[in-house]
């Protein structure tokens, strides 16, 4: 079939196929130095990169080979290795001393309960089988003076106690009046019941020694001045030789402790500016212990003492109405008391006035109603 393409356009397509192949030939061989160009440009700039770390390395390299520098790093190193074996060893010593510490607090805690277990194994027993041979408290006083190989036959207890008030506790405030430290009084009940010629321990607070006296006083089952002389010696307050002559006859241990007693008293009271006892004080704390009537026992000790458990009393021994031990007084039922406050007295018991007007007679005319006593022991 003829071609119906003039030779016109025929020319035109000749020659734009021509031109064509001409550019593309000249883009490619532009491309191709572009890419040469690009691939040149990249490996100059990773020569120089590696050329620039490679310089770091070495300065740094250098850098570290010096002697200053080496041994800084050394001590740097060191400094690093001690401190984290001072920390080692704070923690291992800190341990150590928590164990030592957790031990010994166990130790004192097992020490604290045998203790407290063995007493209150002794008072069951004393509970069960009555007052021991040895104890003071609570025995009759002709007993107690029988038992001691001594010329007087006043309690050595009350002798310890008053020698000891005299050397160093007169000054102290509020003789006979506060009631000690109660845990303290326990362990002098212990001391003199196991061993009746103790001396009282150095240091002991000279107001918790004469709250002993008191105790021993309180635990006896006759006052001093008797059942029987009661109401004699009431009557004979107002006169110094009447008094003096009832009081003759008590037995030899009444008559000689009532006078040590009360000698101990005048003393006291001497010292009254700084102690703050006068006569009448210590006589209205001193008579409820010294004097009472039948059935009118100093009581408000031993309600103030807390009673032991009923529970324990009804298993082990069954009391007679109204009597109890220096450890009925001193038992513990675990309620906190004030060591410092004074023993009330307001209990009930309507308070006794003849018997504190005794007292204070007793007290402030000693050296004339025991004129034919025997010297005592305090001049």
């Amino acid at each position: 079939m003829p071609s119906i393409m003039s030779p016109q356009w025929q020319d035109k397509a000749a020659g734009f196929f021509s031109s064509s192949g001409v550019k593309l030939k000249e883009a490619k061989e532009s491309a191709g130095t572009f890419v040469g160009e690009v691939t040149k440009d990249t490996k100059s700039n990773v020569a120089e990169v590696a050329g620039r770390v490679g310089s770091m390395v070495k300065s740094r390299w250098a850098l570290l080979q010096q002697p200053s520098t080496r041994h800084a790093v050394q001590d740097r190193f060191i400094s690093a290795a001690a401190t984290t074996g001072t920390l080692l060893r704070r923690g291992f010593s800190g341990t150590k001393d928590k164990v030592v510490v957790g031990k010994s607090k166990v130790e004192e805690v097992a020490k604290i309960t045998a203790q407290k277990s063995k007493t209150i194994l002794t008072d069951i027993e004393r509970w069960q089988k009555g007052i021991a041979s040895t104890d003071l408290f609570g025995v009759p006083i002709e007993v107690t003076a029988q038992r001691q190989d001594c010329s007087k036959p006043i309690p050595q207890i009350l002798v310890k106690c008053g020698d000891y008030l005299i050397v160093s506790g007169l000054n102290s405030p509020n003789l006979f009046k506060s009631e000690g430290d109660k845990k303290v009084i326990h362990q002098l009940v212990s001391l003199y019941n196991q061993d009746s010629t103790a001396s009282v321990p150095e240091g002991t607070n000279p107001v918790d020694v004469a709250a002993l006296v008191k105790y021993y006083l309180a635990s006896l089952p006759e006052p001093l001045t008797t059942l029987e002389l009661y109401n004699e010696i009431r009557s004979a307050r107002s006169s110094i030789y009447s008094m003096r002559n009832i009081l003759k006859r008590l037995s030899s241990v009444n008559y000689m402790t009532l006078e040590f007693i009360t000698a101990l008293l005048l003393r006291v009271s001497q010292k009254s500016l700084l102690n703050k006892m006068d006569a009448r004080s210590l006589a209205m704390e001193m008579a409820p212990v010294i004097m009472w009537q039948k059935e009118r026992r100093p009581e408000f000790y031993h309600q103030y003492w807390n009673q032991v458990s009923k529970s324990l009393s009804n298993k082990t021994v069954d009391p007679t109405p109204g009597s109890y031990t220096a450890w009925d007084m001193l038992a513990d039922d675990g309620e906190a008391t004030d060591a410092s406050s004074p023993i009330p007295l307001d209990d009930g018991t309507p308070v006794d006035f003849g018997a504190i007007e005794v007292v204070q007679l007793l007290t402030e005319h000693h050296n004339a109603i025991f004129t034919d006593a025997n010297e005592t022991v305090w001049k």
